[in-house]
């Protein structure tokens, strides 16, 4: 790419966080140029160039298959919104660039000529020391950019960096400005958060910051709230370690995590014997998540799919389950309609009880429960309506009509056929079929008399 740029008379620097990863030893995936040639210049050196922020000097260009934004050296001035610059001008230099960034560690050009590392405001000894700084004074890089105190904390829990004492003391005085964030932006980085590999630093210093009242003052009413008996922590480090101890990093699972307590300090109760009791909280946790994720504008599926693990996620295997409360178990997560649930569900039980006590729990924890549903998926058991031997339609053929009937029928031959896996052919499930029909019929004249 160096060449196209030097050919038309222009220098060109590798910036962002592909930079920090590099020198991190880590593979970037994010590409992003500065370069002293102006948009429209970029525009006539490359082919295919997407003006997809043309107003502030950046565009895409589509270069060997890869998507790298192209951005003109420039400063910014004013930021009303506490988001986007009121006023942007071009710079001729690579450091004038460097220097509206956000934090030292990001503040690296590499020369696409012959990666020579342009560093004004010492970027890799913070690396090196793995400490995240802002660039200059912090309070200003906050109040330009409300986001930039949730990038901070993100990054310690992504990267185990810890952020400068200057730089974390001016997150409070700026939460004005940063509550203007769009809540699109917040959940953004709620979602890196979370998902990477310990959420509870970045978790604890929102709290701390009071950045999380601004967003999710629900998770701030777990503190304080203490679960005596198994739990050496209160429900809010509880829920910020079962983070860390979850063992996917998918994000609907760690979000099911970080909330399937959260409706605890509301159901919390004293027992006869002095204990705590959290009755039926998973259901007023999952009423309560969807609510949150709601308003930080999830995605309707995956606010549903959480919500359906923290539901679900109070379940207590014992040897003395029949085969049929296997069967009933995974009728209940829905495993006919998604066979990722029951891993998930796992996940989750695995970072509820790491943490406990910031423990992994024994990998045989869940051995035996797993050795019982394989058995029963094997057997190809029926776990829901498609499974069934018959249809409505093959009910309707034999003389049952149409209607609500139906599925009446259809469920209670399931219920059937859970109990009793040999009853799954055709011929007897018509039979039942037939009866219920007719108890139906009886039960349904009787409330007419």
């Amino acid at each position: 790419m160096h060449g196209f740029f030097e050919r038309a008379g222009f220098s060109a620097y590798l910036v962002g966080g592909a930079v920090r990863d590099m020198i991190m030893g880590k593979p970037a995936h994010d590409w992003d140029v500065a370069t002293n040639a102006r948009p429209e210049e970029v525009s006539k050196i490359f082919k295919k160039v997407i003006p997809t922020g043309i107003a502030h000097g950046t565009v895409t260009v589509i270069f060997m298959g890869n998507h790298i934004e192209v951005t003109t050296f420039r400063t910014e001035a004013d930021y009303s919104d506490g988001r986007h610059p009121d006023k942007v001008e071009y710079a001729g230099r690579i450091e004038e660039d460097l220097s509206r960034r956000d934090f030292t560690m990001n503040a690296i050009a590499a020369d696409l000529k012959d990666g020579t590392l342009v560093d004004p405001f010492e970027g890799q000894k913070d690396i090196k020391a793995k400490i995240i700084r802002c660039v200059g004074e912090p309070s200003e890089r906050f109040n330009e950019d409300g986001l930039r105190p949730v990038r901070a904390l993100r990054f310690a829990s992504q990267l185990g960096f810890s952020i400068d004492k200057k730089t974390l003391d001016a997150i409070p005085g700026t939460l004005p400005v940063c509550a203007k964030v769009a809540v699109e932006r917040f959940h953004d980085e709620l979602v890196k958060m979370v998902t990477s590999p310990k959420p509870s630093i970045g978790l604890k210093l929102m709290e701390e910051c009071g950045i999380m009242q601004l967003f999710i003052p629900e998770l701030c009413k777990c503190r304080g709230v203490e679960q005596k008996g198994f739990h050496n922590f209160d429900v809010l480090d509880h829920l910020f370690y079962a983070c860390d101890g979850t063992p996917c990093t998918k994000a609907d699972v760690r979000l099911a995590v970080l909330f399937h307590d959260i409706a605890k300090p509301a159901v919390r109760a004293v027992g006869k014997d002095g204990t705590y009791t959290f009755y039926q909280h998973e259901n007023e946790s999952a009423r309560l998540t969807q609510k949150i994720m709601d308003r930080l504008h999830f995605s309707r599926q995956c606010s549903t799919y959480v919500c359906h693990l923290i539901k679900q996620h109070m379940f207590f295997y014992e040897s003395t389950w029949t085969d049929a409360a296997v069967r009933r178990f995974l009728m209940r997560i829905e495993y006919a309609q998604n066979s990722e649930v029951l891993n998930d569900l796992f996940d989750l039980r695995f970072g509820d009880l790491y943490g406990m006590n910031c423990q992994p729990a024994s990998p045989d924890h869940l051995k035996e429960f797993s050795e019982r549903i394989e058995k029963i998926l094997a057997e190809q058991s029926a776990l829901g309506l498609k499974d069934l031997a018959v249809n409505g339609k093959d009910l309707m053929a034999s003389g049952i009509p149409a209607g609500k009937i139906i599925g009446q029928i259809l469920n209670e031959l399931l219920e059937t056929v859970v109990d009793d896996p040999d009853f799954n052919r055709k011929e007897k499930l018509l039979n039942l079929a037939q009866n219920l029909y007719a108890q139906h019929n009886v039960g349904g004249n009787a409330g007419c008399n």
